[in-house]
């Protein structure tokens, strides 16, 4: 039987319902084969960085997982697909974005999927929602550090 994983999530979206994308996206994420839903951050909104239309609707998520990081990317990529998720170009607005944060206290450099995030140091809409979950995880440099990112909780 394969090891089991504490694997770290963001999602995020910005087109149709973000605040109904999350939370489905989060249901979905808690289903998925050989992996448990721990902890689900509350709903941040926050500017697009880096992109362009409406504000996002963000949350972090942990779960215990025996998928394999590809895997779980696959997984994460049939859901995103599932709420519409188009393509068109790099950092386009979206109906649902899903990232594989951590994995572990692994290193993944592919073609296909980077841990830890390469991004996710310099974005408050991971950082906070993280914090709130495992604050362990966010060292209080990081998160002044992008002290100047407007983000708000969604009450």
């Amino acid at each position: 039987m394969r090891d089991r994983v504490l694997a770290t999530i963001g999602i995020g979206a910005n087109l149709g319902e973000p605040q109904a994308a999350v939370h489905a996206a989060i249901a979905a994420i808690a289903a998925l084969p050989q992996t448990e839903l721990l902890r689900a951050s509350a709903l941040y909104g926050s500017a697009p960085v880096d992109s362009s239309g409406p504000d996002y609707v963000n949350a972090v998520v942990q779960v215990d997982t025996a998928l394999t990081a590809p895997a779980l990317l696959a997984e994460l990529q049939t859901i995103e697909q599932a709420a519409g998720r188009e393509r068109p170009y790099r950092n386009a607005p979206r109906t649902l974005d899903l990232d594989v944060l951590l994995y572990g206290d692994g290193c993944i450099s592919s073609a296909a999927l980077t841990v830890p995030h390469p991004r996710m140091q310099q974005r408050a809409f991971v950082l906070l929602p993280l914090a709130q979950i495992a604050p362990q995880l966010v060292s209080e440099s990081a998160l002044a550090a992008v002290s100047d990112q407007a983000i708000h909780l969604i009450a």
